[in-house]
């Protein structure tokens, strides 16, 4: 990882996370840069491991999943083999797109992606109820998608963000 990253590198980071298609032109254009600056800043940042991956988002509703599901977990020990076992069994479940090792009164968090009420109950006797090392499940349908985001907004400091803004609005009088 570089040792700092400057207001350049936070600005791409702030497009990407918004959008990972943008050219290098176009990344370019809203930061500041010319296209090959960004090309060597983006190369950068993903061989220091910043930039992990870049993914596809997906109307899950026109694929047929119309329901999210949050599971809440609890084991019935905290061991270490109670955990291994857990997180090795939930990773080889289809219907988990998420799964979180959490504080508090559970242990852990996970997404699921069914297509139906139906398609829950066949997850549920199918794929968590053979869960190893499970006290108790709780499960709460998720209503509608409100927010989402690869990085919170705050990823950019208030002052770079006025200087962005700054950047953008010189741009566009060009």
């Amino acid at each position: 990882m570089p040792a700092t990253l400057d207001h350049f590198d936070h600005m791409l980071i702030v497009e990407l996370a918004r959008n990972a298609r943008l050219s290098n032109v176009d990344l370019g254009e809203r930061v500041g840069l010319s296209s090959s600056a960004v090309a060597r800043r983006i190369k950068a940042l993903e061989d220091d491991g910043l930039i992990t991956g870049y993914q596809a988002n997906f109307d899950a509703r026109r694929l047929g999943y119309g329901a999210v599901v949050v599971v809440r977990v609890k084991l019935e020990s905290q061991s270490a083999e109670a955990f291994d076992a857990f997180e090795k069994a939930v990773a080889a479940c289809p219907a988990v797109i998420q799964c979180f090792l959490v504080s508090g009164a559970d242990d852990y968090l996970l997404l699921l992606l069914v297509k139906d009420i139906d398609d829950y109950e066949r997850v549920m006797r199918s794929q968590m109820s053979g869960l190893p090392r499970v006290a108790h499940l709780q499960s709460d349908f998720a209503i509608r998608r409100v927010v989402t985001r690869s990085l919170p907004e705050a990823a950019v400091a208030p002052n770079q963000r006025a200087s962005q803004a700054k950047m953008r609005k010189t741009l566009a009088t060009r």
